[in-house]
């Protein structure tokens, strides 16, 4: 997750570490008394039926415990990856689609209800998107075809966020990683086509047949703009954003957040980075930035240079294609289908496109749209206030068990502990939704305009956020809506944000036998927990100030062990020649791995000492780790599994499920010995948290 499980982005009572009494006891019981209504997967939570039962678990503990469902699971045309987290993505979805088909059949609407009815019609009415075609982006167009200077290029580069055109410098509003109270701008290179700089660089016949389709596509896309020579433009297009990637830094090198703080004042900016119209940039965006931090240096370098060098008619057409393709989901389905063409069939190997209403609700549905107001409908109907009480008695057990584990931790120093009980106790836990919802008044949306609807509520929640740029930072505010199958860690405010459709089988089940809840949320709490302490989440404290908390040998024998899982990661080889980045995903890593092992923990202080009763011949501890790997069952196509080692953040849902590898409870569960495909022996096993 990102910080979240598949993936993110942006980030009460405490209760303290003393012991096995304070853990809650409701789970134990529950062990030895029959559950009130049957769990609605299997009998106690797992599917057994998808095991494969001739896959020796030490070998492939993936297949093992989802291998039947795997080989015999028909991948949907509209999907370019199916798991777990998709089954439940797609309840919610149908969940969402109920509730807007409600609202869209009464006349009897609030405000909030009519803005999600409006925007659901003008998104569905494809007979008068056809009808205009591209004339609802022509304007823009114009403006680019009109581009005279590098200031007129400059400008329609500020512009973008509005328009949804592209640039090779972005900003937005984030939280001031010195002082988490205030914002500030992050200013950071991008503007890529492609999901990653290595689809530029790298030369194997993948690649540059990968690059062959997208200069096909280029020229497709800008003929429907009227652009001559478009075949011509298309290769100058694929040039130009190849020296783009080149000056880029790779995704590991982004994500280390020593080298991403470089603080700049305002009036220094144009000192430090010449060349480029900042004023002008800015101007366009509406934030008054009294403070920026460029999370870039070199790569911004490099852009500015980019952009005074490179002809200015090839910035027009990349401009085109990219308001084009950045659009075409909003405009004629001739458009759209030429898009999806290149991004879903060929780049991802999608079938066909989903189904209108499936791309209407992800449309509503995000933090920037609809999402909190359709969320607020969403909890009501489907969210047991249970189910969030629940949840917070099992995130208290899991801070009960990391603060226990930190205190047996044999590479961490006395000094350094009193500070990782800080941040522990510090951390605040979200969960369902929010306390304080979003509000919609005075944003404006019609039935028969689309583009204007999603520009309108660009321009919303941008003046929103320019309201508040000087202002302190608001801690209500969530970076995920109710209805979003996900979780995250900001560490900005130390918080940990668990929404409500996440609450469901096969993560949390109320119904279902206490270690599967341990194996399943119990260690996404624990993962969300662990980005706190992870290899970049380690470097805020407990009030989300970045500093170094940690004593200089500590923080060597965690940067060692980290190391090794980077290492052991890296080794995975889902396609021929293509690796799991290991230092790429090595937060998500040590998030699984360190999760479990809080979890673990967790269930183990729930049982107060009794050993859990054995359920369909399984223990309680094969319970517990066959939820933890069914939880990342999924099938991929090739594409996608390629753009998730390039692009992703996190290791693909099969080398998820066999973290188990590095703790020694699962060896000894499942009986893996040495010769086993997956066995470590005890000093290769890596234990963080």
């Amino acid at each position: 997750m990102k910080k979240s499980l598949i993936a993110i982005a942006l980030a009460t009572t405490f209760l303290s570490a003393c012991g096995t009494s304070d853990v809650n006891n409701t789970q134990a019981v529950a062990e030895t008394s029959a559950p009130a209504t049957k769990a609605e997967l299997g009998s106690f939570g797992v599917d057994l039926t998808a095991r494969n039962l001739e896959v020796k678990p030490g070998d492939d503990f993936f297949m093992y415990a989802s291998g039947n469902w795997y080989d015999h699971y028909v991948m949907p045309a509209d999907k370019t990856r199916y798991g777990a987290f998709t089954g439940l993505a797609e309840r919610s979805e149908k969940q969402v689609k109920e509730i807007i088909d409600d609202i869209a059949s009464r006349t009897d609407l609030n405000s909030e209800e009519q803005l999600i009815a409006d925007f659901y019609h003008a998104y569905m009415d494809t007979e008068t998107i056809n009808k205009l075609g591209i004339s609802p982006i022509q304007s823009t167009l114009d403006d680019i075809a009109a581009i005279k200077s590098t200031d007129d290029l400059t400008k329609k580069f500020g512009q973008s966020w509005l328009v949804g055109g592209s640039s090779p410098i972005g900003g937005g509003m984030w939280f001031n990683r010195l002082n988490p109270n205030e914002y500030e701008m992050s200013v950071g290179a991008g503007g890529l086509g492609l999901p990653d700089r290595s689809y530029y660089l790298e030369d194997s016949e993948r690649f540059v047949k990968i690059r062959e389709a997208y200069v096909a596509h280029i020229a497709k896309m800008l003929e429907f703009a009227g652009v001559k020579e478009a075949a011509k433009s298309a290769n100058a297009i694929l040039a130009l954003e190849t020296k783009m990637a080149a000056g880029q830094w790779p995704r590991e090198k982004r994500r280390n957040r020593d080298l991403t703080l470089n603080q700049i004042k305002r009036e220094d900016l144009a000192k430090e980075y010449p060349g480029f119209n900042w004023d002008l940039y800015f101007s366009q965006t509406g934030y008054q930035v009294p403070q920026l931090n460029i999370s870039q240096p070199d790569p911004i370098k490099a852009m500015i240079e980019l952009v005074n060098k490179e002809d200015l008619n090839v910035w027009q057409d990349y401009l085109i294609f990219h308001t084009l393709t950045n659009n075409a989901e909003l405009l004629s389905e001739d458009i759209y289908a030429a898009s999806f063409d290149f991004f879903g069939k060929t780049l991802s190997g999608q079938q066909e496109p989903r189904p209108r209403w499936k791309r209407a609700v992800a449309q509503m549905s995000g933090t920037q749209s609809l999402g909190f107001a359709i969320g607020k409908v969403y909890v009501k109907r489907y969210f047991p206030e249970s189910s969030k009480q629940q949840m917070a008695e099992l995130v208290e057990n899991l801070r009960t068990a990391l603060g226990q584990r930190i205190d047996g931790l044999d590479w961490m120093g006395d000094e350094t502990k009193v500070n990782a009980h800080a941040k522990l106790k510090a951390f605040n836990p979200k969960i369902g939704y929010p306390d304080v919802w979003q509000e919609f008044d005075g944003l404006k949306l019609t039935k028969t305009d689309l583009v204007g609807n999603i520009q309108n509520l660009r321009q919303y929640f941008r003046a929103d956020s320019v309201a508040k740029e000087l202002q302190k930072t608001d801690r209500n505010r969530w970076g995920m809506t109710p209805q979003r199958v996900n979780a995250y860690y900001n560490s900005s405010f130390n918080e940990i944000v668990f929404p409500a459709a996440i609450l469901q089988p096969p993560f949390f089940d109320p119904n279902a036998d206490p270690a599967v809840n341990y194996g399943g949320i119990g260690a996404v709490i624990g993962h969300e927990m662990g980005h706190g302490f992870d290899d970049q989440g380690s470097k805020s404290d407990a009030d989300g100030i970045q500093r170094n908390w940690w004593t200089d040998a500590d923080r060597a024998a965690f940067d060692a062990k980290a190391d090794r899982l980077a290492e052991q990661y890296s080794k995975y080889e889902p396609i021929p020649d293509n690796f799991v980045n290991g230092r790429n995903s090595l937060g998500e890593n040590i998030g699984d791995v360190g999760g479990l092992s809080m979890a673990y923990h967790a269930y183990k202080l729930s049982l107060n000492g009794k050993e859990a009763p054995v359920i369909d011949g399984l223990t309680g501890d094969q319970r517990f780790f066959l939820a933890w790997a069914q939880v990342w069952k999924e099938k991929r196509t090739e594409q996608s599994m390629l753009n998730q080692l390039r692009g992703g953040t996190h290791a693909p849902g099969r080398y998820r499920a066999q973290a188990p590898r590095n703790h020694d409870a699962w060896y000894k569960a499942f009986d893996v010995k040495p010769g086993d495909k997956l066995y470590l022996a005890e000093d290769e096993r890596v234990r963080i948290w």
